[in-house]
């Protein structure tokens, strides 16, 4: 079963809704299920006390992923 919400945003908002669209080839919808599922996934694994890292390709950086 599928159910509706509206979504008022600003324009700066809507912009890099937009903008991320493009780069990832999504559908608005799409790239909103998308986030849900990630942050889905890390707000789980804040939950159970895990820290959650953010590393470059090359190895040579990483920083933690706060989330306020």
């Amino acid at each position: 079963m599928k159910r509706t919400m509206t979504l008022n945003l600003t324009e700066a908002e809507m912009n890099a809704v937009e903008q991320m669209c493009v780069q990832k080839g999504l559908s608005k919808i799409a790239l909103v299920r998308q986030s849900l599922r990630l942050y889905k996934s890390v707000d789980e694994r804040l939950s159970r006390g895990d820290k959650v890292f953010v590393e470059n390709a090359d190895k040579s950086e990483k920083a933690e992923l706060l989330v306020l």
